[in-house]
């Protein structure tokens, strides 16, 4: 009759990731686990990747038993491991048959209030390969299997840092300005397959990533956590940090259908920072 809804439709609309394979890297903590929440939630099979074995399987127990239908896959994987990164893809395809989106977020900080003259080869070394090559190697072992399929997503973690000069996070500001350029690049090369690539560039988000920021910061410039918070703040035009919950909403909207023409993009999710 017309005028109804079928249960399909609403389950299209509900969960419009059902029976879609997402690979998350990072996946069992702060942006990783608020994103893979969000894409169980909309009906997705999830390749949790990570280090933490025990961590990755106890989010992944927590979303099989919240949202039903679907499962989780855990990969422990190093993502600076060749081999590791490829077997894991490999892995995905042979469980599921196919990858349909992939959200790379394993990625850490460098060092903090470091002016570059003061910053070591080895930590500008270990940011750069954990950033960039962390972000490179999984595109690289999914690419030959998005492009069989003649489509896919492919969502970046880059940051603000990548959007302007960032004082004293020498390393890790030029992390994210490649990781931006990948992204864009990789969107020129996947475009004929179907496939957009994006990178999201969140300002600072509460969790244990910034807490860290925040404390060391604090300590090396003499003031209070507090004082590092209001300062931060006080930067945006809503005057507030974002909260992961922000970065996971988009995130889910790059991979919709709804944003099936959108590829090479930088979405900045900054409480009004850049502006």
């Amino acid at each position: 009759m017309t005028g109804q809804t079928s249960e399909l439709d609403v389950r299209s609309v509900e969960r419009p990731l059902l029976g879609q394979v997402a690979v998350v890297t990072g996946a069992a903590k702060g942006l990783g686990s608020a994103i893979t929440e969000t894409f169980a939630s909309q009906g997705a099979h999830l390749v949790l990747v990570g280090r933490d074995e025990a961590a990755l399987r106890a989010h992944g127990a927590k979303l099989d038993a919240a949202y039903g239908d679907r499962e989780s896959l855990v990969a422990v994987c190093d993502v600076l491991d060749e081999r590791g990164v490829q077997a894991m893809v490999e892995g995905t395809v042979e469980r599921f048959a196919r990858l349909d989106i992939l959200v790379n977020t394993a990625g850490g900080t460098g060092p903090i209030e470091t002016p570059a003259q003061e910053v070591t080869l080895e930590g500008f070394r270990e940011i750069l390969e954990l950033n960039v090559l962390g972000t490179f190697l999984p595109c690289k072992a999914a690419i030959p299997q998005l492009m069989r399929q003649r489509s896919g997503r492919i969502v970046n973690i880059a940051g603000t840092s990548g959007l302007r000069g960032y004082k004293n996070r020498v390393g890790y500001s030029s992390s994210k300005w490649a990781v931006r350029g990948m992204t864009r690049t990789l969107a020129l090369e996947l475009g004929p397959y179907g496939i957009t690539v994006n990178a999201v560039c969140p300002n600072v988000t509460h969790g244990d990533r910034m807490d860290k920021i925040m404390r060391e910061k604090a300590r090396k410039l003499g003031i209070t956590q507090e004082e590092v918070y209001a300062d931060f703040a006080a930067q945006t035009a809503l005057g507030r940090f974002v909260d992961e919950s922000d970065i996971a909403s988009a995130v889910s909207f790059l991979v919709s259908e709804g944003a099936r023409n959108i590829t090479g993009q930088d979405i900045v999710v900054d409480a009004g920072w850049r502006i």
